[in-house]
Formats: C-alpha cells, structure tokens, sequence
C-alpha cells in the first residue's frame, strides 16, 4: 500500500495563499500578553533548504523565516503555529531554540515559542534553521499547510501563505536534460498510418484499406441481448457527430451491427470493418462493450475537436480477448477527496481502454468518504476535517487541509444516492466496483467518528446503545506509532461491537449494490500496516485470549480477525480480498521474524493483491501464488502511480518506492517481473544478487496471478488536475500489459534479438500514446490533464539536439531567456543560436510541459 519510507519528510502538494488576518493591538515583549483574538498577526513564512546531506547524514538542514507583515508585533507568547510535515522536523539549535515542534498525529504537527522566543516586530523577521530526516526531492517533501492558533481562542485557526525557495541540487543526482536525451534516443518515429489503430493493442490486427464512413444516418443495429451496450455506442458516437444515431434491433443498408455469437470467451469479440458495414461480435455484453470500445478506439482523434458530418473509419479484421480478467485500477478518495463527478470521468477512461475492476479506497486515518444509513458520524465527523480540539465534530487537517472544514479536498463524502449512482454507471460500463473499508489499521477516521458516536450516547444517557459500534477499548494502553505515524488508527478486533460495525457497514455496502442492480462478488478489507505494540495491553485482548484457545498470543489476534471478517462474507456469499499482509502469518526462528503464506486461508479463496516487491519481499508475489493465493500483482515499482514521474525537483510525486514513468507499466513483465526490475528507488541499476535465492513463479501457478492493478494514492492529489497528471499517460501502460497478449520480447529480455524487439515495441507504444491517445484524451469526456513530457536536450559539436519521449508531440524552443510558448520556433533540427536555449513540449491543444534549459556556449 502506502508504505515506509515517505514518513521521512511527508506533507502536502498545494499550500495556502491566503494571508492571516486583521492587524492586532501592540504588544511589548515583557508584557507577554496575547492580542484581540478577534483577528490573526499578519504573517508571511518562507522556507528554503540550507544544505542536502546536513553532516554528511541523510538528512536535510533548512531555515523557516517567519516575517511579520502586520503593523503590531507578534508578541513572544500565546500563539502556535500548527502545519504538516515529518516529526523528525526539529529546530537545529535545540532547547536553545525560539521554537519547538512536537508531533500531534500522523503528518500533524505543531510549533510553539519557547521560553527563548522574543517578541518580532512589524517589519521584522526572525530565521530558524531545522533538521529533518531524508532528502527534499520535491516540493512535496517542504512542510506545509501553516495556520496560526491564538491561546485564548483555541478554536479558531488562520491560514499562513508560505513561499518556498527552490533548492539548489548541489548533493542530490537529479535527472537532466541530457540523461532524458539519452533516454528517448531508442524511440524512433513510426508514421502514424503504420500505427495500430486499436488501443489496447488486440490479439489479432489486419487493415485492409477499404474504410467505413460513419455519419449521422448510420444507425446502431444490434441483438437484444446487447442493446445497453448499442445504446451506449450510440451515445458516444452521438457526442462525435452531435446527434445520437439511432439504435434498432433490425434493419438493412449501412449500420453499425452488435451480433451475438456463440462460443467466445467471457471478454472476447471480433470486429470488422466494410465500406458497408461495421460489426461486432461477441458471445457476452462485456464482448460486445469492448469491441464498441476498440471502435471508438477507431475514430481519428481529430474526430473529437468538433462536431463531424462524417468520419472515416478503417478497415480492419480484429480477434481480440484479453490476456488477464482481473485489470484495475485503484481510487483513494480517502486522503483526499473527489468529486463524484470526477469518479464518473476515471470510469469513462477506464472503460475506454478496457480496464474492467474499479477498486475503490474510500476509507483510512484521514477520512470515510461513503454515506452509511444509520451512522451518521461516519460522514459528518469522518469525511470532513479542520482546526478541532478534540475531534468530536470534524477531524484533524491532514496534508496541508488547513483550519477550514468543509473544504475540498480534506472535506467531502459520497452519499447514499450518489454511491448508487457510481455503481450503475460502472455497471453499465462493465467495471466492477470492489469497495475496500479500511481494517484494522488505516482505520483512524472510522475509530474517530465511532467515538463521537459513543459520547453523543453516552451524554444521552444509553450506554448499550453508545457502545453498539464502539471500535476501541477505553481501557487500552497499548503503545504504537503506525508508519503514517498514527498512535490511534488501529480497530480492536477483540470487542463484539467492532463486528457489529463491519456487519453494518457491510449490509448497507450490500443493499447499495443490490438497489443499483451492480455485481459484486467480495469486499476488500485492507489488512496492512497494524503496527508493532497494538493490542499488547488491552484488557478486552486479554479475556479474549483467556477465554478462546487458539488465540496464544497477540499475533494470533490477527488470524482470528480475518478468520471472523472471512466467515462473516462467506455466509453473505462473498469472498475475502485484502492487502498481502491478509494472507501472511508470522514466523519467528531464533528471534528472527519473518513473513510466510497462511496455508489456513489458502483453502478459503481469500485474494490478495500484493505491493511489496521491495528489499527481501521481491519474491513476495510469487512466493503467494505458489502457495495457492489469488494474486493480483500490484508491484509498487511498476504501478503505484503516485511515484513521481521523473527524479526533479519540479516533478511532484513520492520517491519511497522509486520513480515511475511511462515506460516502466509498459516493459512490466508479469510472469517473471524480476526481469523488469531495471533500476532501484534511487534510479541505479539492480544489481543481480538482489534476485539470488529469490522464489520463481511455478508454471502451474501461473493461473493464480489473476491481473495487475495500478492504485493512485491520494497524500498528494488535491485537485483533479492532479489526478489526471499522475494517471495519464501512466495508466497506459498498465492497459496494454493488462489487455495485450504477451509480448515476444518478455520470454527472454536480455536476448539481443528481445532487445531489438523491445525497442520496436516501446517505439510503437510511445508514437501511439503521442499521436492517437493523448490526442484523442485532450477531449474525451471533457479532456484529461495527462502530464507532457519534458524534452531531452544535449549540446554536441556547438549545437543543441533535442528529442521526445512521445512522437507527435512538438518541442518548441526560445533562445532569448523567455519561456516558450505555443507561438515560439517548432524545434526541426539541431539549433545552432548561442546562449540559453529553453525547450518545452506542447500537445496539438497548446497545454506544455516543464521547462528545460541548456546553456550553448
């Protein structure tokens, strides 16, 4: 999941602009009394890093200039200010310090004046330097999300803008022009009329010349068995040639034609296209979606700039099915909130391009996101955070979601009908939906709003009533720290009442699905990530292993959990899906621990997906498919898509599990993925004994590994934009893996023969993303923020040579220090100007990439 080393240095993406408030009354540093509270010292902050590898460590020294802007000074005392960022963030001096910081929760901070703090002037600034564990890569890893906090008016916080200062790299191997040059050089340009028209690639592809013209009059003829899917076409084409052509269950002349046909796989169809017709085959609804989709794969993008009289569609004959069933892509909307708007755009891109399950993240530590019947706190204590002293209303901020609740995107939830909503228009796109309720860790948001709950009943006076859904032992005082730095995020699965919460939950979860009329075959139930310390000292652990003979020892708490979550699915006919750590158990040999399959849970067709192929876990997938678990590979450093795309400091995004551009999803090898581990998360080749004594897959096995999975988590994705950035064009590559059959240079990559292979294919790969789908996603479903490549550069022989990594895009170039622009010099050779030369990339829409710059001397 969300994993170990971002703790380092966490925060946020975006930071507020808003200043602090009104002007206070005068203070004088002696008096050390605290101001109107009415109103908020004007304040501004700026942050900068001071020096990478502070003392030769993996550690960072930065300086926190706090400037007062206001005509009062900011008196000594009385105030705090409260931000996001890592504990390890410390004042360099010490005790000595006009500052100290302490860890509230999770990324939650708080910094108060010491007893060396003096009174700042109107005017005046006062620096502190910091030290804090790790590198800043990014502007993610800078503390974030300031407000400031009054001591007689705890209760209100005020916005603090900051500015951050853009390091200089001295200490840090960041990637360069150059390197991206040398990158790209592999890529040839294929001209697009030599391109496949289809994406994913199909199983079996000809064109034959002779093209189908599509108009308005062409109506959608198809079997009654697939008529939602003809009236869906029809409304996609509708949206080309701006009137919906008309569907039948019969006719003659031209038409596009859905047929059912018998004997195809679950997913298979056939498409042909005639200068009479266009028809799709398939023996199910699912088929004839997808061969609907490979149409619309079909159509020009320049189709989609405007309204069309006609189109030309291709000739083709295509047999296709997919090469995997189970291909997803996972939605954290816990973290930070989307709208529901929003999740019906992600469902239209993933049934265009054929990606069929819909995991949807919609609880953790920093909110619940979904509406159920009958707990009210869930949403309205849950899903909305701000500036609270004792979180019974709303919850903390979290990733820089400032004081203000109610405010997107630390506030927001689905509620019933909306949910309802999701699920029909992903039924009707052939996408199953698995909901994933966070348990037992991750589960801070859940554990807050039960006990709002609780004191809410408890105030009134009913006791069984408050303690119904109680998710916590009162008496606990067991000590944790999660790796999200939590110390109150984990469920105590040793009361009754935490399963009559899952039950809940689980029932409306079931009635929601059955009103859409959605399949839904499991729940998720997470399962990563239960800290070292949890449940050692609660007295409800302690009569459960008292009173139950195979519960020996709090490890073995874990085990009856999911034993119960399992049974409690099975008897709704469901089965179990988790995180790998739900089919784990703990092995201890001569004090060492270790982690080995579960043969208990093998037998109850619990599916996992698995993340961790870092470290000693590179085989962990393998080592559970082998053992007989349903597996769906979701390898943190093929397919988290939060990895920022490139090692740059402009290039937002975590770093923890390494970096993750658009070819890394594409040359992903499933079925021997050791094979496609090229660099490690600092970007250095793999060195061949990380792979020593590492588990294989078996070939009888190879049936457990049952699809991919990419998930997006959400610390950093506050807007859709961003989404958008970090999903496209990355999840490209998971569709083609997904989809495709496998390709000829998987079975023995390191062949000079797969070599050449491979660079075919990625060139193939890259001219189409640059030449039909990017294209065609600057409109579809109202057009998608997909991030831009930035162009590769490098001086040779007193000129700059410049590339691409997607073909089709253009590079445009100044050479008198301006940014460029849509209206600046297409590069089309080498640029012989001297001085600095500044190089972009734009897409046909006019949006660009980063800026990069090179110095011809």
């Amino acid at each position: 999941m969300f994993r170990y080393f971002i703790v380092a240095l966490v925060c946020t993406l975006a930071f507020s602009s808003e200043g602090c408030g009104q002007t206070t009354s005068t203070q004088s540093d002696k008096a050390k009394t605290t101001p109107n509270q009415s109103a908020a010292a004007p304040l501004q902050l700026t942050w900068e890093v001071v020096e990478e590898k502070h003392q030769g460590k993996n550690q960072t020294l930065s300086a926190l200039t706090i400037q007062n802007t206001g005509k009062e000074a900011l008196p000594a005392q009385g105030w705090t200010l409260y931000f996001h960022g890592s504990p390890s963030f410390k004042p360099k001096a010490g005790e000595a310090a006009p500052v100290k910081t302490e860890l509230i929760n999770g990324d939650y901070l708080k910094m108060m004046p010491t007893a060396n703090s003096k009174a700042l002037a109107a005017g005046a600034s006062q620096r502190i330097e910091f030290v804090g564990a790790g590198q800043v890569v990014n502007q993610f890893r800078a503390p974030q999300g300031f407000y400031l906090v009054w001591d007689k008016d705890k209760s209100k916080g005020y916005p603090v803008s900051l500015n951050i200062i853009k390091p200089n790299h001295t200490a840090i191997d960041w990637e360069t022009p150059q390197s991206i040059f040398t990158k790209n050089q592999e890529i040839k340009d294929i001209p697009a009329e030599k391109l496949t028209k289809i994406f994913p690639t199909p199983a079996q592809y000809k064109e034959t010349g002779q093209a189908f013209t599509l108009t308005q009059a062409v109506p959608v003829v198809a079997d009654k068995a697939f008529q939602k899917e003809a009236d869906l076409l029809a409304v996609q084409l509708g949206n080309v040639l701006g009137t919906k052509p008309a569907v039948k269950t019969a006719g003659t002349g031209k038409a596009i034609k859905l047929q059912q046909k018998t004997g195809m796989g679950p997913e298979a169809y056939e498409l042909t296209v005639t200068p009479q017709e266009v028809v799709i085959s398939a023996t199910t609804a699912a088929g004839a979606f997808y061969g609907a989709q490979s149409l619309l794969t079909l159509l020009p993008p320049s189709a989609l700039a405007k309204k069309q009289t006609s189109v030309p569609v291709p000739g083709v004959q295509v047999k296709d099915a997919p090469r995997f069933g189970h291909r997803a892509y996972m939605m954290d909307v816990a973290r930070n909130f989307q709208t529901k708007e929003q999740v019906l755009k992600v469902l239209d891109l993933l049934a265009l391009y054929k990606i069929n399950v819909f995991h949807f993240h919609f609880s953790d530590d920093e909110g619940w996101r979904l509406e159920i019947p009958g707990l009210p706190e869930l949403t309205q204590v849950g899903a909305r955070r701000g500036h609270t002293q004792d979180e019974l209303d709303f919850m903390n901020p979290a990733y820089g979601s400032g004081p203000e609740v109610d405010k997107l995107s630390g506030s927001g939830f689905y509620t019933r009908a909306d949910f309802i909503e999701i699920l029909k228009y992903a039924r009707d796109r052939h996408i199953k939906v698995i909901p994933e309720i966070e348990t037992p860790g991750h589960a801070r948001a859940a554990v807050k709003a039960m006990d709002s709950r609780y004191a809410r009943l408890m105030k009134e006076g009913k006791k069984v009533e408050a303690e119904q859904y109680l998710l916590r032992d009162p008496q606990d005082k067991s000590v944790y720290r999660s790796v999200q730095n939590f110390n109150d995020n984990v469920m105590n699965v040793a009361l009754p009442s935490t399963y009559n919460f899952l039950e809940k939950v689980t029932d409306e979860l079931l009635g929601m699905y059955k009103e859409a009329g959605a399949p839904i075959q499991t729940i998720h139930f997470g399962g990563d990530e239960v800290p070292n310390g949890v449940w050692e000292k609660s007295p409800a652990v302690q009569a459960l292993m008292a009173s139950n003979p195979a519960v020996k020892t709090v490890d073995d708490v874990w085990y009856y959990y999911f034993g119960k979550v399992n049974a409690m699915l099975k008897a709704r006919s469901l089965y179990l899906s988790g995180w790998e750590e739900v089919g784990l158990t703990k092995v201890r040999t001569n004090g060492k621990l270790s982690y080995v399959a579960n043969p208990d849970f093998v037998k109850e067709n619990v599916h996992v997906d698995v993340w961790n192929n870092l470290g000693q876990n590179i085989d962990l997938a393998y080592r559970m498919a082998n053992a007989g678990y349903k597996v769906v590979l979701t390898n943190v450093t093929h397919y988290y898509m939060d990895l920022s795309y490139q090692k740059n400091y402009d290039e937002l995004g975590h770093n923890w599990g390494g970096y993750l551009d658009v070819d890394k999803p594409f040359y992903f090898i499933p079925f021997d993925y050791m094979k496609s581990m090229r660099v490690n998360e600092n970007n250095d080749p793999v060195s061949p004994s990380a792979f020593a004594g590492k588990e294989q897959l078996k070939p009888e096995a190879r049936a457990n590994i049952i699809g991919l999975q990419a998930p997006l988590w959400s610390e950093i994705v506050k807007t859709p934009e961003r989404l958008e950035y970090m999903l496209l064009p990355k999840l490209m590559g998971l569709a083609e893996r997904a989809w495709a059959p496998d390709p000829s240079w998987a079975t023995n990559p390191g062949s000079a023969e797969s070599k050449t292979a491979y660079t075919q294919a990625w060139s193939e790969f890259t001219n189409v993303l640059g030449k039909r789908e990017l294209p065609r996603l600057s409109y579809y479903a109202g057009g998608f923020n997909y991030r831009i490549p930035t162009a590769g550069a490098k001086v040779e022989n007193g000129k700059v040579l410049a590339n691409v990594q997607l073909p089709g895009l253009t590079i445009r170039y100044t050479t008198n220090g301006a940014e460029p622009t849509v209206k600046s010099k297409p590069y089309a050779g080498p640029i012989a100007e001297k001085g600095t030369v500044k190089l972009a990339v734009f897409d046909a829409a006019g949006r660009s990439g980063r800026t990069v710059t090179v110095e011809n001397k």
